[in-house]
């Protein structure tokens, strides 16, 4: 079993736990509480890290420094995506990263890919993306439909721009809105809208529970063990 860290205990650190059918042997649990000691010397060889943006970057230049790898579910730190590759590299560790850890989701982004490409043939309809999310989320719009509309954007004829912040005027069409709600329990819920006058489609990926995310972060760490380089999910899987 591959001896594994969990980095945050919250929802998904305790999910991942709750779920772990012997692929890990979770052998520390760090929290606010119980902090990850650099000066100390603990036999994990991976720790999974779901903590939150303010916190994940030092995360992970202490993990990295202690030459572990690392299986990263935090989002809202992609600005600093090419530092994260530095530490990455100087310290010759394996990183794997995911906006979203679900097998559904990595089967939505290839269904989202394709459904762009066809309707480039159709300039009738129109794209926009929503998302919603439980009342604690941090960030937003999610890490996922952040992912989703560079999927969009690598895919379209017309959409060339990424749009976040509320709206209170006409967008031109080249502009690509995404728009999020937080509010309520809800685990995670992505909208693509294909719209015209004549009609409207809908391509939804809806969790129904972190389980898928929490049982993708486990196949992650099985994954990465005993690889050096960065990562993000799809190309391990």
């Amino acid at each position: 079993m591959i001896k594994t860290a969990i980095v945050g205990y919250g929802q998904m650190g305790k999910q991942i736990e709750l779920l772990n059918q012997n692929q890990l042997e979770i052998v520390n649990i760090f929290d606010i509480d119980n902090p990850i000691d650099r000066t100390k010397k603990y036999d994990f060889s991976t720790a999974i890290e779901f903590t939150n943006p303010s916190v994940v970057f030092n995360n992970i230049k202490k993990l990295a420094k202690m030459g572990k790898n690392i299986v990263c579910g935090t989002t809202g730190w992609e600005n600093k995506i090419d530092l994260v590759k530095d530490i990455v590299e100087k310290n010759n560790v394996g990183f794997v990263y995911a906006t979203n850890f679900s097998i559904g989701m990595r089967l939505f982004f290839k269904i989202i890919e394709s459904s762009v490409s066809i309707f480039n043939d159709y300039p009738e309809y129109d794209i926009m993306l929503h998302e919603l999310h439980h009342k604690r989320k941090v960030d937003s719009p999610s890490g996922t439909a952040l992912s989703l509309g560079d999927i969009i954007l690598n895919n379209s004829k017309t959409k060339n721009n990424i749009i976040t912040d509320k709206v209170t005027s006409k967008i031109s069409e080249n502009d690509l809105h995404i728009s999020s709600t937080r509010g309520g329990e809800i685990p995670g819920t992505h909208t693509l809208f294909l719209d015209s006058t004549s009609d409207s489609i809908e391509i939804k990926h809806q969790l129904r529970n972190r389980d898928g995310l929490a049982l993708g972060a486990i196949k992650a760490a099985e994954l990465i063990e005993g690889k050096k380089g960065f990562f993000e999910f799809g190309e391990l899987l």
